[in-house]
């Protein structure tokens, strides 16, 4: 798909981002429609009485600010959470030359179908899973995009705090600490010596399992 967007005669404007730059901001006039070349961001909502919500999670090849495409304003800041790099194009001019050209208007459409697919997850996880299996699902979402990615899936740094892995989850820190470390005492994952940022995934089918039994009469337990 990245491969499309460079091939083409498109106005490409590259930004190398470190932890905490914005890629775009909330209320900003919105112009430009970006994809993740590398790199891990997060997208924040903000109410009216200054309530932050973490909205999304997103990794390479992901498309950043459809969201401002119906009002003509970003609802959400676009934040990388490591080193990464951002292509942003002009939107004009993707819809000037997806108009003539079929290929682009298709990676555009499935962009825009996988961030729905993507919101659709989120709210199902939220709405039927305990505690516990919503952090494994989390969990085994982020190791899915790995690898489709073809990245390595047994281990996982966490850029995001407890805390913000919480409000993303509709969890207090205290929730998802203890779920964690109850994932973690089933052998599910395990942590670096060093510190409990860096987790390690021994098996990602048994995150599913573990989701799986969740749904179950009786206590989650794996052999």
């Amino acid at each position: 798909m990245l491969q499309q967007l460079t091939c083409s005669d498109l106005p490409l404007r590259r930004r190398l981002l470190h932890a905490g730059d914005l890629v775009c901001r909330s209320g900003d006039a919105f112009g430009e429609l970006h994809v993740i070349h590398s790199g891990l961001f997060k997208t924040v909502a903000t109410t009216a009485d200054g309530r932050e919500q973490v909205v999304g999670l997103h990794f390479r090849g992901d498309w950043l600010g459809f969201d401002g495409i119906a009002s003509g304003r970003y609802g959400c800041d676009a934040v990388a959470l490591d080193i990464g790099e951002v292509w942003s194009f002009p939107y004009r001019a993707l819809i000037a030359a997806a108009a003539s050209r079929p290929g682009l208007l298709a990676v555009l459409h499935a962009a825009m179908s996988r961030e729905m697919a993507r919101e659709r997850e989120s709210m199902l996880s939220l709405c039927t899973l305990s505690v516990d299996a919503r952090v494994a699902d989390f969990l085994r979402r982020w190791v899915e995009a790995l690898d489709l990615r073809g990245l390595r899936t047994d281990h996982i740094t966490l850029c995001l705090s407890r805390a913000e892995i919480g409000n993303f989850l509709g969890m207090t820190l205290e929730s998802v600490s203890r779920a964690l470390s109850k994932l973690a005492r089933a052998r599910v994952i395990a942590f670096a010596q060093k510190g409990r940022r860096q987790v390690s995934i021994p098996s990602p089918q048994a995150l599913g399992t573990y989701i799986e039994r969740s749904l179950s009469p009786g206590p989650v337990t794996l052999q």
